[in-house]
């Protein structure tokens, strides 16, 4: 389920549950809404804010962390990629075959993440599919080495190939998401439960009215932007493509 579908669920749910207790407020008996009972629905309230609050604080800490580490896996393909590129043309003029192949696996790689124009979520395969990492490899193990120095270029530029594409694989892993559902299902139930006794106790005007509607937009943003954040390869928050599109200009020189 995409971020902006999450994101409307929760809107509903906890503006719902704001007007759904301004309706408890008006059928319930005055005795459950004396002063001792909104004492304690006020405490009880309090403690499930303050479970929210760290609820919360673990999922931002998740799809923080989880932004971060797919930022840098990135980047590190992009630094391993430039790194392997200049071994081979340290190699020799052999290397020229195997040199393209590696400019068009990482150009088509930009091409199926980043495609302009579309925010669709990536999938998995999308990143997984193809053999160009693969196929630059075999044609690393076709070279003959003349001398120590070539032998040394070839056995590092082979190590550097296998890490690019062990990183490729680890990414393809990472596309789904790492937020605990259960969590953030709670989480939304406890939200739903504190409005609920927002609208218990609100008069019924048109500037609370008018609040409880932009709380509740408030608490809905910030959902999506913790979906947004754990699922970067589409929609509003998303990797940038420059490391790669910047190992695009030095490949081949």
């Amino acid at each position: 389920m995409g971020a902006l579908a999450i994101g409307g669920i929760v809107f509903v749910c906890v503006l719902g549950g704001a007007l759904f207790g301004m309706y408890l407020e008006a059928v319930l008996p005055k005795h459950h809404l004396s002063d001792k009972s909104k004492d304690v629905i006020r405490v009880a309230m309090g403690m499930l804010a303050t479970l929210s609050a760290l609820v919360i604080g673990l999922l931002i800490a998740s799809a923080n962390t989880s932004f971060d580490t797919k930022s840098n896996e990135m980047r590190r393909v992009a630094a391993s990629t430039i790194v392997l590129d200049r071994m081979m043309a340290e190699y020799g003029p052999e290397t020229r075959e195997a040199r393209d192949l590696l400019r068009q696996a990482i150009m088509a790689k930009v091409r199926a993440i980043w495609p302009e124009g579309d925010t669709k979520e990536l999938r998995p395969e999308t990143i997984s599919q193809g053999r160009g990492g693969e196929a630059i490899l075999h044609k690393l193990l076709e070279l003959s080495p003349q001398n120590d120095a070539q032998r040394w270029i070839k056995s590092q530029a082979l190590q550097i190939g296998g890490e690019i594409v062990l990183t490729r694989s680890l990414v393809a892993e990472q596309t789904g998401s790492s937020i605990q559902w259960p969590f953030l299902t709670i989480l939304v139930f406890w939200l739903t439960v504190i409005f609920v006794s927002f609208g218990l106790f609100a008069p019924r005007n048109t500037s609370v009215t008018a609040v409880l509607f932009v709380c509740a937009l408030s608490v809905a943003a910030s959902i999506y932007l913790i979906v947004e954040m754990d699922q970067p390869y589409g929609g509003l928050i998303k990797l940038s493509s420059a490391p790669l599109a910047s190992v695009l200009d030095q490949l081949g020189r």
